[in-house]
Formats: C-alpha cells, structure tokens, sequence
C-alpha cells in the first residue's frame, strides 16, 4: 500500500486554518482525516479553574506534542487514534475522545506545528495560511466571545499578553518551512484548488 500523505497546515490564531481543513475534508469525504494540534493542550486538572485564564497557550510547551507524534504516527501505519479533545470553556481537556480512522489522506491542522522538528519530518505537503493581523485579531474576538464563552476584555488581554509576541517568537518563523503559502486561508479560491488537485493526484495514484 501506498504510504499515507500527511498535510500540514499551520498559521497563526484565525488565519482560516481551520477552515481550509474543514473545506478539504467536505471535499474528498471519509478519504480524509484530521488531527487538531489545540486538542493535544496539556491537561491542566491539577490547576485551578480561575488560573487556567492566565496561563500561555500558545508557546510550544503548552501541547502535549510527544502524544501527538505518537498518534499520528500510529495513524500512517494504519492503526485508528483516539484523539484527546479540548474544552475552551473550561481551559482544559474534556473527559471525551474522538475517534480518528487511519485515512489515505491525514490533516495536521494547528498554530505551531511546523515549530517542531519531529512533526515536520512527518509531513509530506506544509501549507502556511498567512493572514494579516488585524484580520485574524478580529476573527479571533467573534470567535472566542461567540463560540467559547469569553469576554471581550479578556480576548484582548490573552492576545496582547501571550497570542501576539508568541506569534512573533514562533508561529511566523515556522513560516519558512512551508511549501506553500496562502494569503487569505479557505477564501482563497485558486490556492485551495490547487490543494485540491494534488490530493486528488495522490488519491488517483492509489
């Protein structure tokens, strides 16, 4: 069998990372899985409620990345995973799991994983979704106040305080290892076909 294509998609907090996965996934269907990178945060049990707000989520330390690793490697040699997944209401792992099949085509969807050496070996097509700041700052605010239940004081004081020098120190430097980049992420039509045509490639050739 033809080795599994692992596709890395990487960017900063509401560049539409998010959203390309998802649309790729719609397309080609039950050919395509994903794993989150947010899903594999550190659980945080051990930490009370009211200091889980204040911690960095968004330096590399903050994942659980040797379980994730493992994972996908257990993925690409067609075992199924059981995927953690993350509550942002609570700031901290659900007692739920999700099950995710080895598929021809695997998603690695997240903010820092081309910012370690082991995943990158691991993927076989990096693709950077580079979006201007206010934009993704923006998004970022609809997202978390509609979606996950925060105040819009403390979207703003998160991103000030760890989302933006954390972008700066890690996420846009990973940047170059990407193999392509896309301004713009899911709205842009002529990368995201171009996306779709090498995986449609790859799932020909199988």
């Amino acid at each position: 069998m033809k080795e599994r294509m692992i596709i890395g998609i990487a960017g900063g907090s509401g560049s539409g990372k998010t959203t390309l996965a998802r649309n790729i996934v719609e397309h080609f269907g039950d050919r395509i899985s994903i794993l989150r990178h947010d899903d594999y945060y550190k659980s945080q049990k051990d930490i009370p409620a009211e200091e889980r707000p204040n911690l960095n989520y968004d330096h590399p330390d903050a994942f659980d990345t040797d379980l994730l690793i493992k994972h996908l490697d257990e993925l690409r040699a067609g075992r199924s995973v059981k995927s953690p997944v993350y509550d942002y209401s609570v700031h901290d792992r659900s007692d739920k799991t999700r099950l995710v099949e080895s598929t021809d085509v695997i998603i690695l969807e997240g903010i820092l994983i081309f910012a370690d050496a082991e995943l990158l070996k691991r993927l076989n097509m990096k693709i950077y979704v580079d979006t201007d700041a206010d934009v993704r700052i923006l998004r970022r605010i609809i997202r978390d106040v509609k979606k996950r239940g925060r105040t819009l004081d403390s979207v703003v004081t998160q991103y000030l305080s760890t989302v933006k020098p954390m972008h700066e120190a890690f996420v846009e430097p990973s940047k170059k290892h990407a193999d392509i980049i896309i301004p713009e992420g899911g709205k842009n039509p002529v990368a995201y076909g171009m996306i779709i045509g090498k995986i449609d490639s790859y799932l020909n050739e199988i």
